[in-house]
């Protein structure tokens, strides 16, 4: 294994960090009134920067480690899923946008307010905030494991401690002070910032293939395919029109941490542009992120690799990272990692922020004083910002802990609980937008139920064995027929 960092790689490491601090300071330096700047910037922002700032928060650590892993073992099917992707914005534009846009909203939930009453978006915004702190704090795990692997080439408590603590200030930084503008601008910074990275890698692993024929040999091993159209692969056709093409409505459609920049744009056709943008964007990203992983199987065909680190499984490309990067190139993925890492985490506290100030703390306190200033509602906003970044580093050292001492992964639920989540948005949305039916009686039982359904779909929780796409299919549907078992709204 490599030596740690080297002069040249912590050059590159406190350039980066500087970029940050500078970058934080001009982005924020813009007066905010009112908690709607804060959080949509008064509907103001760029259309190419939102579609890159979606770019950005849709790629986390996970993804900038997980796309190699899955080419490596399988193939670029993985692709497939950026595909439905697309088809689900597109129908997001045509039927969500339009209406988020026409209620004039700040978080989406409001629209449940309209349809079924203010409960029916309090519990909608519950429901998101439990998700997300489980899910988001496990991709602060996950980020803060890469970063200590990379820069102290362990994994001690202490210095994940550190790891965590430089992506929540760094996350922070921007948050804080300038909200979701600061955030956005912030993202097109850290989208450039690890595209770049995976791009000095495909050129170093190209380069050291050197005298191989590396489409054909790709081709030899079956690592090119681009449609799974077996029934029961994880990422088959039928999949991706079913299951994953649900979840993606939900992930770029109902999720607030998603969605808060497209709410941020001057008009519905500006916004509903910046979704599609911003998947025609992603797929060669992806793509590119998926080649790294066909260049490593090539890379290590004929090589003995233990993808073992301290008790930890890790990631072929991490693997690499550890033993094969070249000086000064660890430096600039590292960053590239934190980017990704960081372009997650910064978003998702000024969307749980914005859900608990706009759809629980905001109506409770007009409710009681309703000359209260905007002003009171920033300093709020701002001090929700804190609290979440308190509660995402306290649920990554939980997850510290409970991977040590656990046989169940909670890093594995906690992932996939958003998806749970996500099925009970998905029935109750649908029933809003699409029919006359449901009440604020239904919201609540369908929200519960559509996650109680995966759950009970689990493999651990009753020995089914299901495909994720499945559950998702079979989750909202029963969310929806709870729903359509309220009566006429109107």
């Amino acid at each position: 294994m490599n030596s740690s960092f080297t002069s040249l790689d912590w050059a590159i490491f406190l350039a980066y960090f500087l970029v940050l601090a500078l970058s934080s300071y001009l982005f924020s330096r813009v007066k905010i009134s009112s908690s709607r700047d804060y959080f949509v910037s008064s509907n103001s922002m760029p259309m190419f920067a939102v579609a890159l700032s979606i770019v950005a928060t849709s790629q986390s650590a996970a993804t900038f480690l997980g796309a190699p892993e899955f080419s490596y073992s399988n193939n670029f099917t993985f692709i497939g899923f950026y595909f439905s992707a697309l088809l689900a914005v597109i129908f997001i534009a045509k039927y969500f946008v339009p209406k988020f846009y026409e209620i004039n909203a700040i978080t989406v939930y409001e629209l449940l307010d309209k349809r079924y009453g203010e409960s029916a978006k309090k519990q909608a915004g519950i429901m998101f905030l439990v998700g997300r702190i489980m899910a988001s704090g496990a991709r602060l795990y996950i980020g803060g494991l890469a970063i200590s692997m990379i820069l102290f080439l362990d994994i001690s408590f202490l210095h994940m401690f550190i790891s965590i603590l430089i992506l929540v200030f760094g996350a922070l930084l921007y948050t804080y002070f300038g909200g979701v503008r600061s955030v956005i601008l912030s993202d097109v910074i850290q989208a450039i910032t690890y595209v770049s990275a995976g791009v000095v890698v495909v050129y170093f692993l190209y380069s050291s293939l050197d005298g191989i024929d590396i489409l054909q040999a790709l081709k030899d091993s079956d690592k090119l395919t681009l449609i799974d159209t077996s029934l029961d692969g994880k990422f088959s056709l039928i999949g991706l029109l079913t299951g994953w093409l649900l979840l993606n409505i939900a992930a770029f459609g109902l999720d607030q941490d998603m969605t808060q920049r497209v709410l941020s744009c001057k008009n519905k056709d500006e916004a509903s542009k910046s979704l599609i943008l911003s998947i025609l964007i992603t797929i060669p990203i992806v793509l590119l992120f998926l080649t790294i992983g066909a260049l490593l199987f090539l890379y290590y065909q004929n090589a003995d690799v233990s993808q073992n680190f301290e008790g930890e499984k890790i990631t072929i490309f991490m693997y690499y990272i550890l033993n094969e990067m070249p000086e000064g190139v660890r430096g600039f993925v590292t960053v590239g990692a934190i980017a990704a890492a960081l372009s997650s985490t910064n978003s998702v506290l000024g969307a749980m922020a914005s859900v608990a100030i706009e759809d629980l703390y905001k109506p409770w306190k007009l409710q009681r004083d309703n000359k209260i200033d905007e002003e009171h509602f920033v300093k709020a906003s701002r001090n929700a910002v804190l609290f979440f970044a308190f509660i995402l580093s306290l649920m990554a050292i939980v997850s510290y802990f409970w991977q040590r001492y656990s046989e169940l992964s909670l890093i594995g639920f906690a992932l996939g609980v958003m998806a749970f989540a996500y099925t009970g948005l998905l029935g109750v949305f649908f029933s809003a937008i699409f029919t006359k039916r449901g009440n604020k009686k239904t919201v609540p039982f369908a929200l519960v139920g559509g996650f109680l359904t995966v759950l009970a779909l689990q493999p651990y929780a009753f020995g089914i064995t299901m495909g994720f796409s499945w559950q998702i299919v079979i989750g909202t549907l029963v969310s929806f027929f709870i729903m359509q078992l309220g009566g006429n709204n109107e």
